[in-house]
């Protein structure tokens, strides 16, 4: 097959940020120091490239202002989308929707999938509804006062890769959550999620296929003993990018999970049924954490999720999968079958 792949990397998406803050004329504000956290890495662009190589015809293109156009002329048999783009609660679906436009099959949830896992609120309304568990929330917009119960946790409403989740983003006080709120509301422009703060175990789960034959991978559980001593039981920015060093890595993950049978099949189950109700295709990621009664509760869907190829590399939708015997390559071209099957693509 002729794939395209569409990308967001870190160069390109500074240079659309850039061009796009000149129009503003907001050149003088800077952007906070994660904002390119969701872009792709040159190496992993590369890498899903050389999985795709290895079975089809494949051609790079950028998530830019031109992939309209580039799409449009190349009328490829298959788009493989792993672009996030930079702004908005609907950016995860500006390239699903352009296929959608041109009539080309893409790889992944589609733009409504998208945009309400993006934004944290309408994926735990519509979870809430399906009485799935997932934790009690307020969103902030405008400085409405709220008084949730403490602690909370304290996200920007509608980012991911840990993107404005520090460690100090736990609050306990009601002058702790005043100044979180507006620190994050000046930073991202964005509504605020300030949600529930769960202390059991966390863990991550890793998905490939369609209902109702889902594969759900080996369970990765978040070891917080792994943090500095007085660091917040969480994955958060921290965790990530400052205290995971190449030289220093942050062993956290342990995967597969130590689970009793019991919370393994209700943990599976609440994936399963996250799955269903959100309409997720092909891949995913979800993060689950348990409450004080061991309730397995859905904190966040990733129906774009991280890949990084390096297994030195904290991205546990990979590891999750090498752990169940995929190589990388496996688990790209995985990808490509699922969504070959659900359109009835002929790739052999």
């Amino acid at each position: 097959m002729k794939i395209a792949l569409l990308f967001s990397s870190k160069d390109g998406m500074a240079s659309s940020l850039h061009r796009r803050r000149v129009l503003d004329k907001r050149e003088e504000d800077d952007p906070p120091l994660d904002w390119l956290a969701e872009c792709d890495s040159d190496e992993t662009i590369k890498a899903v490239g050389t999985a795709l190589g290895e079975r089809h015809d494949v051609f790079p293109i950028e998530a830019d202002e031109d992939a309209y156009p580039k799409l449009r002329d190349l009328q490829p048999d298959l788009v493989f989308n792993i672009a996030e783009r930079l702004v908005g609660p609907n950016r995860e679906s500006h390239i699903p929707t352009i296929c959608e436009i041109l009539d080309l099959p893409y790889t992944g949830s589609d733009p409504l999938t998208l945009s309400v896992c993006l934004d944290k609120s309408r994926a735990k309304e519509i979870l809430s509804y399906h009485r799935i568990p997932t934790p009690a929330f307020h969103v902030v917009d405008n400085g409405r006062p709220i008084r949730p119960r403490l602690p909370v946790i304290v996200k920007p409403l509608y980012e991911g890769s840990s993107k404005g989740i520090k460690d100090n983003c736990v609050v306990r006080t009601t002058a702790e959550l005043k100044t979180r709120i507006k620190e994050l509301q000046d930073g991202y422009g964005e509504p605020v999620i300030v949600e529930r703060f769960l202390t059991g175990r966390e863990f991550t789960v890793g998905v490939l296929g369609n209902p109702p034959h889902l594969d759900i991978l080996p369970i990765v559980e978040i070891d917080h003993s792994q943090l500095p001593a007085a660091a917040n039981p969480i994955y958060s920015y921290e965790a990530k990018w400052v205290w995971d060093r190449p030289d220093k890595p942050l062993q956290i993950f342990r995967c597969p999970a130590e689970l009793t049978p019991a919370l393994e099949a209700r943990m599976r189950q609440v994936v399963t049924r996250t799955c269903e109700v959100l309409r997720i295709r092909d891949w995913c990621r979800i993060d689950v954490r348990l409450d004080d009664k061991d309730e397995p509760n859905i904190l966040e869907v990733n129906p774009l999720p991280g890949i990084l190829p390096n297994p030195d590399d904290n991205s546990c939708l990979p590891k999750a999968a090498r752990t169940a015997g995929y190589s990388y390559s496996a688990l790209i071209n995985r990808v490509v079958d699922e969504a070959a099957a659900r359109y009835g693509l002929n790739h052999g």
